[in-house]
């Protein structure tokens, strides 16, 4: 007789589980990563259940989390993805991958409730949220605690990978509002002779020169081929792995590009907490920045950070700080679930 009222408790369990479980995910043009995040959870995403595919081995996302999905044995009812590209409504497009993604009808292959599309960047934002003070590395000497969310704060986000990505993240009264931005393609200012000439050298390639044209893996070849035409030599074929490696090994003219690269890095990084109101700091996240930590904390990139005039004795204030945590816009989608699916 108490079998019944058992196995009803079960089913109850097993339901209230797999609604409060989301599926996230965090897709690029190469990588597909998969996890899933418990929002009654106060630290939601659960780290040992991320699972990571090549996105050319899947027709869409929807094949792609469902083999996730078979693989794992989990269940989620609701989904957060994270997606490297614009969304557009109930659309979005991988910038480098021919997935296009629709909402609706990933929602219906998966027999989800509701999915929510976010863009990666939006998710990088979010994931502030959730950092811990071991997930960052501060670069100089201000320093940074996590504050409750019923504090008001404004923060600025800044990533180097394939591109230049900007945005931020306001928190009022207890709400989190991710800020998406386009700001990797605002025009260049150099602030020095040299990089008044490495100007020189990219509008003639390019035309208009934007941040990312610098401040990005490409950027760095970009920034290299610059400073040898200014030498008089052509450098020939490079990628950016070349001039990590050629740096580490001692080349002058790659450890310049370094110095230069962190020092714009800074700059741009200053401006951007001048035209956002981003007091309370800046999060340096990107593919770029674990590898070039050692760089950023022995380089030009706080100097030219404070360097803001009369506003230097207030950046002097402002902490710049290295996400070192493994999967930012796993945690950033994470922070999405909660904030979408979680219990109000």
């Amino acid at each position: 007789m108490t079998a019944a009222p058992a196995a009803s408790a079960e089913r109850a369990s097993t339901e209230r589980a797999s609604t409060e479980r989301v599926l996230l995910a965090d897709i690029g043009g190469t990588n597909a990563r998969f996890a899933l995040a418990d929002t009654s959870l106060e630290t939601p995403l659960i780290v040992d259940s991320v699972g990571e595919f090549a996105v050319a081995d899947f027709p869409s996302l929807a094949d792609a989390a469902q083999h996730y999905l078979d693989k794992t044995g989990a269940t989620a009812q609701n989904g957060v993805f994270a997606v490297a590209g614009r969304v557009d409504g109930d659309e979005a497009r991988i910038t480098n991958h021919p997935w296009v993604i629709s909402l609706s009808r990933t929602r219906a292959a998966l027999r989800f409730d509701d999915i929510k599309l976010v863009n990666d960047f939006a998710a990088q934002a979010m994931a502030v949220s959730l950092l811990t003070p071991a997930d960052v590395v501060p670069i100089g000497g201000a320093r940074w605690s996590p504050a409750p969310a019923s504090v008001n704060k404004t923060y600025a986000v800044i990533g180097p990978g394939t591109g230049l990505g900007v945005g931020g993240l306001i928190v009022r009264d207890g709400r989190r509002y991710p800020l998406e931005t386009e700001g990797g393609h605002v025009s260049f200012p150099p602030g020095t002779p040299e990089e008044i000439e490495i100007l020189q050298k990219l509008s003639a390639q390019f035309g208009r020169v934007s941040n990312e044209r610098l401040i990005c893996g490409p950027g760095l070849v970009n920034l290299h081929r610059a400073l040898s035409e200014i030498a008089g030599e052509d450098p020939g074929p490079m990628q950016p792995a070349d001039i990590t490696a050629r740096a580490a090994a001692g080349d002058p003219r790659c450890m310049r590009t370094l110095d230069v690269f962190c020092a714009v890095f800074g700059a741009i990084a200053g401006d951007l907490v001048l035209s956002a109101g981003a007091w309370d700091g800046v999060f340096l996240t990107g593919g770029l920045v674990p590898k070039l930590l050692s760089s950023l904390q022995h380089s030009g990139f706080r100097q030219r950070f404070e360097h803001k005039g009369r506003f230097s004795p207030a950046m002097s204030r402002v902490p710049t700080l290295a996400v070192v945590h493994p999967r930012p816009g796993l945690l950033g989608a994470a922070a999405f679930a909660v904030e979408s699916f979680g219990a109000k």
